[in-house]
């Protein structure tokens, strides 16, 4: 059973100009993360634009992207619906469609209670054979996990991991103390947040990230658990570096400006769907001039914009 550690960079789904899923597209993402040292990728969250896409495009992305993963990289699909019993049916597809995981997000809108969330939790962990990540995103969602609940939901056998996307570090203290060495702690990687130190320094796992689609060789570094003085400084030298690069990933929605840089680096992206609007030109001019200066567009780009 996968248990998340190291980087795991969730990537966009690709459009064509018709606004149709970019099969081949998703393809070259996949190899791009592939061959940069990319731990796991998760599939459809936020930065897929999940809610976006129609649950006859999730399922095809499943059977299509997950098959294609195999023997390269692990993969976790964001299987989260609007309610228990979608979620569970999307779940259990991607478990016949060969997914190593599923990450689940709190249904959005909603608001459940925290004994809301435990029963919906464990209604999807107990109806798959697959490990599940919870990912805590309360400023996306509406509700925070609290620490309680995600202790107690820690001691169902195949929810394996936590992803936490909010700011407060004394959760960290508390998921990371009163939980055993099967659950991993990941966070996210906004730099409004600096999650990555904290969650590393208190024995975390890693993290599943955005500035990976970008910067893959440089986050997989800045992702591995701390064993040794020499992990510390590499973390932070690479933080400290990219600082900037990650600032302006988050600058907007995610993920508009991951698939302008993508777009940038020459692989593939497309566009983001309405109400989500692309970067307009100045943005993508001020992006170019930092993925210049950092020296990436010579390290990765691909050919394109």
């Amino acid at each position: 059973m996968i248990r998340p550690e190291g980087s795991w960079v969730a990537i966009p789904t690709p459009f064509t100009e018709e606004d149709e899923v970019d099969y081949p597209g998703f393809q070259v993402l996949v190899d791009f993360q592939a061959e940069n040292e990319t731990d796991g990728i998760l599939l459809m969250g936020s930065t897929g634009e999940s809610t976006a896409l129609t649950m006859d495009e999730r399922r095809e992305i499943l059977d299509t992207v997950v098959a294609y993963c195999k023997g390269k990289l692990p993969v976790f699909a964001g299987t989260t619906c609007g309610n228990t019993k979608q979620t569970v049916e999307l779940t259990q597809y991607a478990q016949r469609a060969g997914a190593d995981g599923g990450l689940l997000v709190v249904p959005p809108y909603l608001k459940p209670s925290q004994d809301g969330l435990y029963e919906h939790f464990k209604a999807v962990a107990e109806a798959v054979d697959i490990p599940i990540a919870i990912y805590n995103n309360p400023g996306r969602v509406g509700v925070n996990i609290e620490p309680a609940t995600v202790i107690e939901l820690a001691e169902i056998s195949n929810i394996v991991a936590d992803k936490e996307a909010m700011g407060n570090i004394n959760q960290l203290v508390q998921i990371r103390r009163q939980t055993g060495d099967e659950f991993n702690l990941l966070c996210c990687d906004a730099p409004g947040l600096s999650l990555i130190v904290p969650t590393l320094a208190l024995g975390g796992h890693g993290t599943a990230n955005i500035s990976g689609n970008v910067i893959p060789q440089e986050m997989a570094e800045m992702s591995k658990p701390w064993r040794s003085w020499e992990d510390v400084q590499r973390t932070k030298g690479l933080l400290f570096k990219y600082y900037p690069l990650m600032a302006a990933l988050y600058s907007l929605t995610n993920p508009v400006a991951v698939k302008a840089a993508l777009r940038l680096l020459g692989l593939p992206a497309g566009h983001v769907r309405q109400p989500l609007l692309d970067m307009d030109e100045s943005q993508i001019q001020d992006l170019r001039k930092l993925l210049d200066r950092l020296g990436l567009m010579e390290k990765y780009r691909r050919g394109g914009e």
